[in-house]
């Protein structure tokens, strides 16, 4: 049975690869050596594949179809889609044996996702792999929640699909050890008028609340995520990430947060620890 052994979440921005100049030189290598610091702490866990929770920002999908949650089956995946991301072009390895049984159990226990084996990922898989140095260590299987076009699927169903994901995983006998990447979020509004502003007072509840009582998390997250900006509406990914996480009793642990209005990001990196670790 495959073990989950580390869970984090990060946010993601290509602003922080194609204008990492655009910000001071001291928040820049704060930032980019907490993405190090989940790549080291990812690679020192040992997995077998890491399960990365992003979303897709209408390259694979658009309005004829969009599904709610769709899980990648494929042996490899092409990216960046963007051209104008300031990253070489790669192929990441897949994981399609393991993309296959999630979506076998996902359709037993209740979970109607879409499934892909065409799929070419986009900036939200890739920047954080990229900065946290991970790009050609691990097997990666993409799980995508729609968080850019309404009717998006409510905080709580990211929630339930969280505490699936680490059953389903658990079930697992085609390896042993499985890590968890969700990235997206926090604050930040994407082609409006409100560009570049962000709201720490959310990005800091939010972060606060991965912490404590689910049901007051999933209540601000639904009640609040309209005064973060669009974007924001990624936590959805985190809050996946946090399900998952409680099927070996898991507490969040914030590892950096800052807001960087000239990334346009709330930026924020944490993990969730075993509660037998001190």
């Amino acid at each position: 049975m495959a073990e989950i052994v580390s869970v984090h979440a990060t946010s993601h921005t290509p602003v922080m690869i194609n204008f990492a100049d655009a910000v001071p030189a001291t928040d820049r290598e704060d930032i980019f050596a907490a993405y190090r610091t989940v790549g080291q702490e990812i690679l020192d866990a040992r997995p077998d594949a890491l399960i990365v929770i992003s979303d897709d920002h209408v390259h694979n999908f658009f309005m004829n179809n969009f599904p709610a949650f769709c899980i990648g089956a494929a042996a490899n995946y092409p990216t960046p889609v963007e051209h104008w991301l300031k990253v070489r072009k790669q192929t990441l390895r897949g994981d399609s044996q393991l993309g296959a049984h999630l979506l076998g159990e996902a359709l037993q226990n209740g979970f109607d996702p879409s499934f892909s084996m065409d799929l070419t990922l986009d900036h939200g898989v890739l920047t954080p792999l990229h900065l946290a140095d991970i790009t050609a260590d691990v097997a990666v299987v993409p799980v995508l929640v729609n968080c850019v076009q309404p009717p998006l699927p409510p905080m709580s169903r990211a929630l339930q699909w969280g505490r699936f994901l680490g059953q389903a995983l658990a079930s697992y006998e085609g390896c042993a050890r499985v890590s968890v990447l969700a990235t997206g979020g926090i604050s930040h509004d994407i082609a409006t008028p409100r560009m570049g502003l962000l709201n720490e007072d959310f990005d800091r509840e939010f972060l606060r609340l991965l912490g404590g009582d689910d049901e007051a998390l999933v209540r601000y997250a639904t009640d609040h995520v309209n005064e973060a900006g669009n974007g924001a509406e990624e936590i959805r990914t985190w809050l996946v990430a946090h399900g998952a996480a409680q099927s070996f009793g898991a507490r969040f642990e914030p590892i950096y947060y800052k807001g960087v209005a000239n990334w346009y990001t709330g930026i924020g990196l944490g993990r969730w620890v075993s509660r037998g670790v001190a």
